[in-house]
């Protein structure tokens, strides 16, 4: 693989001269770093990173390649890839292509060889920082003019099924609301012989009940939850309704729909290692995160919400129970992939919720 000179320029002026990799388009948003060791392909692949440039913190990336496998959407998601050291030569029976093909075939740019260490304490320093990856030719300042003026963008939709599907099975009708789902979370359901329907993240709460469901699940996804302002006003009637599972995104959304509020964390949690507690069991298990906001738990106090899970890093909310309704919710995403499954096991805890739910109601959650 021949590499060429390419440069990563910050908001600040901060610049990394590297190497470039994949894609050659210039492409600038918000830099967020992950500490995994393992994943890269199902994180360049997961819509929750949709428009990031992501900074892997491991020093080698690509080892393995790429597989058929272990994509979490139909392509890459990321904006640009930044390492210290790509791999070109990767090592696995498994593997089918390099990271630098994945990129250039979805003309998504990666930049290695800089000094990642050192753009990691910036991130954590500052927060959210806005960065270019770009060739050498371009005008300094014009880029950072830009990235000081590039606001937010409302990128749900850019990542959520423009129509529904289904993916049939003889147990449980459950209805997905896909905010930028990950493929895991319907390996789960299908596991557990779920018959399941994927909805756009706007469809209207008589749209879906019409597939009379036995529980919905709000997807993980990308962005700030206040925006996704027509799936909170749906999520607001379908609490009442039937059982509802929040996941990442999702688990803001229910929040907001509930009364409560959220907040911008100051650094974002991004990785496979995250240790989060159960309250209930008084257990602690091993996450994998992609968040940049949270539940503001001071707004917790006027509403029927509970808190559930917590981290013990920051201490955030990690999950949620309603007081009332079969609802909850968690923010870590309990598919895994990358990371550990172990909290795989809230699925199994939401279809035994359907289940007694329809016993003590005799069915009316549809009603």
């Amino acid at each position: 693989m021949t590499m060429t000179k390419r440069q990563l320029i910050l908001a600040d002026g901060t610049t990394f001269i590297g190497k470039a990799f994949g894609g050659s388009a210039n492409v600038s948003g918000e830099i967020i770093f992950n500490t995994s060791m393992t994943g890269y392909q199902e994180i360049i692949s997961d819509p929750s990173y949709y428009d990031l440039i992501t900074l892997f913190t491991y020093p080698s990336i690509g080892s393995y390649g790429v597989n058929r496998d272990d994509f979490e959407s139909l392509s890459a998601k990321v904006s640009g890839v930044i390492v210290k050291e790509i791999c070109s030569e990767p090592s696995n029976f498994r593997s089918e292509e390099t990271i630098d093909q994945l990129l250039l075939k979805h003309n998504i740019p990666g930049i290695a060889g800089i000094d990642t260490r050192m753009l990691t304490r910036i991130l954590r320093e500052k927060g959210a920082v806005k960065g270019m990856i770009s060739n050498l030719d371009v005008d300094r300042e014009e880029i950072i003019i830009k990235l000081t003026n590039e606001k937010e963008k409302d990128v749900v939709q850019n990542v959520s099924t423009t129509r529904p599907y289904i993916v049939p099975g003889r147990g449980k009708r459950i209805v997905v609301i896909d905010m930028g789902m990950k493929h895991q979370i319907l390996h789960e359901l299908t596991e557990r012989d779920c018959h399941v329907t994927v909805v756009p993240y706007d469809y209207s709460e008589e749209d879906i009940l019409q597939f009379k469901p036995d529980g919905i699940i709000i997807s993980n996804g990308p962005g700030n939850p206040k925006a996704v302002t027509t799936t909170i006003h749906t999520v607001k009637s379908l609490v009442l309704k039937t059982s509802i599972l929040g996941i990442g995104l999702g688990h803001q959304i229910i929040a907001l729909a509930c009364g409560a509020n959220t907040k911008r964390l100051p650094v974002g949690s991004f990785g496979n290692n995250f240790p989060v507690k159960d309250l209930q069991r008084n257990q602690t298990w091993i996450t994998t995160q992609s968040c940049r906001y949270t539940v503001d738990e001071s707004t917790l106090k006027d509403t029927d919400l509970t808190i559930s899970y917590r981290s013990i890093n920051d201490h955030t909310i990690q999950g949620l129970a309603h007081k009332i309704y079969p609802v909850i919710s968690v923010q870590f995403q309990p598919e895994g992939a990358p990371g550990s499954n172990e909290t795989n096991f809230i699925f199994d805890t939401f279809l035994k919720e359907l289940a007694n739910n329809q016993m003590n109601n005799g069915g009316l959650l549809h009603a």
